[in-house]
């Protein structure tokens, strides 16, 4: 895409003048005479120091869910009105006041005039647009049911926002916690162990072992800092290209299910996710087997979307969806047999909604035993780590007061 100034001569004879972003003069020119003009003139606009900054402007932004869930409404109900496409996209780009959405619905809107598929439009923004989201307006596109298509991923999407914000809730406490009691600790051992330290050596108090520790820790610190600050920085770059990987990625999730009392939570998350997704695939016309090659890209844990990758041969080979889901660590026994029971009536739908619903309350109630049981356990590390500082001073203030009687 690059920017165009053109020249043109609209209805009433009047030339005027603007700028467009397009991917060639060709299609500069197609859009205004669809738009009733005539071109007399289309140059490639060198870049300014505007165009710069709104350039930096839009690599910078970022697209929220509650921005795509905004969008996502409003693209179903001025489709369902009669509006062609491109209108709406239209529409949508002129009242949109995020730059990087903005873009991107301009770039949309000329590539299906240039003659390409919506959901081809939609799969050119993967930064914005889910493979998910694509997936499912090509299924709209197929069937003709964009409208309806839409508004379920109106509900995929406030589903996915509610869950996510729970975890985030449920997380956020601990979190805090632990910062404070980090930054507590480093206070403590630079700024209140070194002056009783003091006072201390100059007694000629031989000093136990928890403010040995602390004077060593002091001076690791104090000597050291420049070694710790780069090796720390080296480890959580190198930790955040490690999970960039294949490998790394796969053992970091499946590590994360099974992390006590969080793994619990994030497990049940994946299932209501699984479910509330493939019910709604399902609804709209995919088979079994593209809609797990869609779950398998978009459940959020690699260690489960390996399962599924492994289940695809096992299904297309047709023994069903919940035989081979059996064989699965991660998959509960609940949601087998109820997979099972939708199998044998016809009604997997209905049955994958039922489970969706009922670990949405799952991860409800797993929130809240975690911000139970992360309150007893915060309080210990919080008495631990005041009893071994308070044993780092006390100890050999005892000692000093038996020298002074």
């Amino acid at each position: 895409m690059a920017y165009f100034s053109y020249k043109a001569i609209n209805q009433r004879g009047v030339e005027i003048t603007g700028a467009v972003e397009a991917t060639s003069v060709e299609a500069v020119q197609n859009m205004l005479v669809e738009q009733g003009l005539i071109p007399s003139a289309v140059k490639g606009k060198t870049a300014s120091s505007g165009n710069l900054l709104a350039g930096l402007e839009t690599l910078l932004s970022t697209v929220s869910i509650k921005e795509i869930i905004l969008f996502t409404k409003q693209f179903k109900t001025m489709l369902t009105a009669g509006l062609p496409v491109i209108k709406v996209l239209e529409i949508l780009e002129n009242q949109n006041k995020n730059p990087k959405l903005k873009k991107a619905l301009a770039s949309m809107r000329v590539e299906i005039r240039e003659g390409r598929a919506l959901n081809e439009a939609f799969g050119d923004h993967p930064g914005i647009f889910s493979r998910l989201y694509v997936s499912m307006i090509e299924a709209g596109e197929s069937s003709g049911t964009l409208a309806e298509v839409l508004d379920r991923l109106v509900y995929i999407l406030e589903h996915e926002q509610k869950v996510r914000s729970d975890i985030k809730s449920a997380l956020q406490y601990p979190v805090m916690v632990m910062i404070t009691l980090a930054v507590a600790f480093f206070v403590l051992l630079t700024f209140v162990i070194p002056r009783f330290v003091g006072i201390f050596t100059k007694a000629g108090l031989d000093l136990p072992l928890p403010t040995l520790l602390c004077l060593y820790m002091y001076q690791l610190l104090e000597n050291y800092w420049y070694l710790l600050m780069g090796l720390f920085v080296l480890a959580i770059l190198a930790l955040r290209y490690w999970v960039t990987t294949e490998t790394g990625r796969y053992v970091w999730d499946a590590f994360i299910l099974r992390i006590p009392l969080v793994g619990v939570l994030f497990l049940k998350a994946a299932m209501s996710r699984f479910a509330s997704i493939f019910s709604i695939l399902q609804a709209s016309g995919m088979t079994a087997l593209s809609a797990l090659d869609i779950l398998s890209g978009t459940i959020g844990n690699t260690a489960i979307s390996r399962e599924l990758s492994g289940l695809k041969d096992k299904i297309r080979e047709g023994e069903g969806i919940s035989a081979p889901l059996r064989s699965s660590k991660y998959f509960p026994p609940m949601v087998v047999d109820m997979i099972a029971v939708g199998e044998e009536s016809g009604k997997i739908e209905e049955m994958l909604h039922v489970i969706a619903e009922h670990y949405d309350d799952e991860v409800e109630y797993a929130v809240k035993g975690l911000s139970d049981s992360v309150g007893p356990i915060l309080i210990i590390s919080l008495a631990a780590v005041v009893g071994f500082f308070a044993m780092a001073i006390f100890l050999p203030m005892w000692d000093l007061t038996k020298m002074t009687h």
